[in-house]
């Protein structure tokens, strides 16, 4: 499991990571908002740990931009020392999915991380994008009402580039978790079945989804119809 966590609090989060790595939980820590909103969408966690009052940006406010416009779903836990009604239902209004009221026991802290895991780890059967759609179960890809017919690389290819929608993937991610390469060896097969997956998602539709960020690798994401291809 990997977990991100969020909070400026020296004491609580160095007390929090301790703890989360004894039980064998991998973290990676931000101590301001900003910062912290750009490490969740530059990689996949299993939980987000986030602080309501931080400098920068509050975790309230990066909670919001993470589930309105970075449409990312990762299980957000969030810490506040403000222990009200309102400001409780404040949190979970802009998208967190739980809460935990400072001071804690890190026992309760570690229960509710992975009780959020394990909810995400079953929940997402179907992976969207738009007017795309991906079923996991069902193994099936529409486009709208149209079924697009893949082979099993290019349907592992889509579901790992949907697992990270919105975010930018390397073709050396993309080799070692859809090959299983562990190096890049100089082969072009990624943008040869990029290519191919185009062919089948986005030509002959309005707008195109995947795109291809220069020098860094690909990423497939929500695009407002109006928004020029």
């Amino acid at each position: 499991m990997k977990v991100l966590l969020i909070e400026d609090e020296q004491r609580v989060a160095s007390f929090i990571r301790k703890g989360l790595e004894e039980n064998g939980i991998k973290v990676l820590q931000a101590f301001d908002g900003v910062t912290g909103l750009t490490m969740a969408l530059s990689d996949a966690f299993d939980v987000i740990i986030l602080d309501v009052v931080m400098p920068g940006m509050n975790g309230l406010e990066l909670c919001a931009k993470l589930r309105l416009e970075h449409k990312d779903q990762t299980p957000v836990l969030m810490l506040t020392a403000l222990g009200t009604t309102d400001d409780i239902v404040d949190g979970l209004t802009v998208g967190a999915d739980d809460y935990l009221t400072k001071p804690f026991k890190f026992r309760e802290l570690l229960a509710r991380v992975q009780a959020l895991a394990r909810r995400k780890s079953i929940v997402s059967k179907v992976l969207t994008v738009n007017d795309l759609k991906l079923d996991l179960d069902a193994k099936e890809v529409f486009r709208g009402d149209k079924k697009i017919e893949l082979t099993a690389r290019e349907f592992r290819l889509l579901e790992y580039l949907l697992q990270n929608k919105n975010k930018v993937v390397s073709r050396t991610d993309i080799l070692e978790n859809v090959w299983d390469i562990n190096h890049d060896l100089g082969t072009n097969v990624v943008d040869v079945y990029i290519n191919y997956l185009r062919k089948k998602i986005d030509h002959d539709f309005p707008y195109p989804l995947i795109k291809t960020v220069v020098g860094m690798g690909y990423t497939i994401k929500d695009i407002k119809r109006e928004d020029p291809a």
